[in-house]
């Protein structure tokens, strides 16, 4: 009898997670979008509208911002490599508040042009955060996540990039009336309100449950997880024109200045916002692997359309579907995983931190490569559009190539 019932309560016990109601579904999605906000939105996309400002100001040469603004994509992929190792030493739920403590402080930390290498080292640490959190957050939350719900609850724990690239056309310039110290201030402010609001809402740390699968499925999974990594990498080539460029083509490639530039990364920014809800709901409706290959589609028609058409109707299309997908694919990419690699939230957890690895490796050459082919053709940004799409479309044919060689995985 005793037997029986202590059998009853381990069986029943996995029932009564947290993340079993709709209340605390959605306190841990807030909590996943508080972090991505302050460790992806504002540490990474708050830096550009700031750049005029820091030249200005003479803190720092044209040349050394440009330099400053590398450093948040170095730490980004040093976070990303460093993430599990950080939570198997103290915690993901741990881990993910001391990232934003981080954070909150590289903001206070670069008030005051103290030197380049402090400025360096603090943007190099923004990034490191980004980069774990980026990791951590999802892997945390995910699995108390229900599967009918995991595209949503994914697109809203994103759409915290989408705010940050808001934020940097709206907010930023705000804060930039007030001066320059007293902007970084304002985002140390906003960023210690963000991480004070988040503090309580994560879940519980589950328990590593690794259970061994079919060996023939495990092949078949493993063959599209591995897939997937390149495909990922390769969507991240696919959006660093606009994500990079967009602001300069239309300014200077069309001559339509910088005030036009500008509203276009407004577009882009209300893109990122709705984007990865979109996505989201999407996967959650269609399954994730019709709807990265929708996504793979319609993401590599809006990257190459200013190559046909520099038309303001164009344009708008293809900085906000493009803006919609530098969020947008995330959630997609995420339960594309937990599709592929069922039943082991360790394994889940691996195989999202090689993916998100293999988008900042990708995203880092060719931010530079792509830079170094647009001096090298004297500024012909439709080469880089072009390539840009190549590569979604390259990830596309991935996909597709991979549903004929093994049909069960798709």
């Amino acid at each position: 009898m005793t037997n029986a019932d202590a059998k009853q309560h381990v069986d029943t016990r996995p029932r009564q997670r947290p993340g079993s109601t709709s209340q605390s579904t959605w306190r841990y999605a807030t909590a996943g979008l508080s972090a991505s906000l302050v460790g992806l939105g504002l540490a990474r996309f708050s830096y550009t509208p700031l750049i005029p400002a820091l030249i200005a100001a003479k803190w720092f040469s044209a040349s050394d911002v440009v330099y400053l603004g590398a450093a948040n994509l170095a730490g980004y992929l040093a976070g990303a490599l460093a993430a599990r190792a950080v939570a198997d030493r103290i915690g993901a739920v741990h881990a993910l508040r001391a990232m934003m403590l981080l954070a909150t402080l590289s903001f206070f930390a670069s008030s005051a042009p103290v030197s380049f290498t402090w400025f360096f080292a603090w943007r190099f640490l923004s990034g490191l955060t980004g980069g774990i959190i980026m990791v951590l957050a999802a892997s945390v939350i995910m699995p108390r996540i229900s599967a009918a719900r995991r595209g949503i609850v994914g697109g809203v724990i994103f759409a915290g990039v989408g705010l940050g690239v808001a934020a940097s056309g709206t907010l930023v310039p705000l804060l930039l009336q007030q001066g320059l110290q007293q902007s970084w201030y304002g985002l140390c402010a906003l960023s210690a309100l963000l991480t004070l609001a988040s503090w309580w809402n994560w879940p519980a740390e589950a328990k590593t449950d690794a259970s061994p699968l079919h060996h023939a499925k495990h092949h078949h999974a493993s063959t599209a997880a591995r897939a997937l990594l390149v495909q990922y990498g390769l969507n991240a080539v696919a959006l660093v024109p606009h994500m990079v460029f967009i602001v300069d083509f239309v300014a200077r490639c069309l001559g339509q200045g910088i005030a036009a530039g500008s509203r276009y990364w407004v577009l882009y920014g209300l893109g990122a916002i709705l984007g990865p809800l979109v996505t989201g709901h999407l996967g959650d409706r269609a399954g994730f692997g019709p709807a990265l290959r929708a996504a793979f589609l319609i993401e590599a028609a809006a990257v190459l359309l200013p190559t046909v058409s520099n038309a303001p109707v164009s344009l708008i299309v293809s900085s906000v579907v493009v803006g919609g997908f530098t969020p947008g694919i995330v959630p997609l990419v995420l339960g594309r995983i937990h599709e592929l690699v069922p039943h082991s939230s360790e394994r889940q957890r691996a195989t999202w931190s090689h993916a998100t690895t293999s988008f900042a490796l990708f995203q880092a050459a060719a931010a530079y490569g792509f830079s170094w082919i647009y001096a090298q053709t004297g500024g012909d940004y439709i080469v880089l559009f072009g390539l840009g799409g190549g590569a979604a479309v390259l990830a596309l044919a991935i996909d597709l190539g991979l549903a004929l060689i093994v049909p069960r995985s798709s």
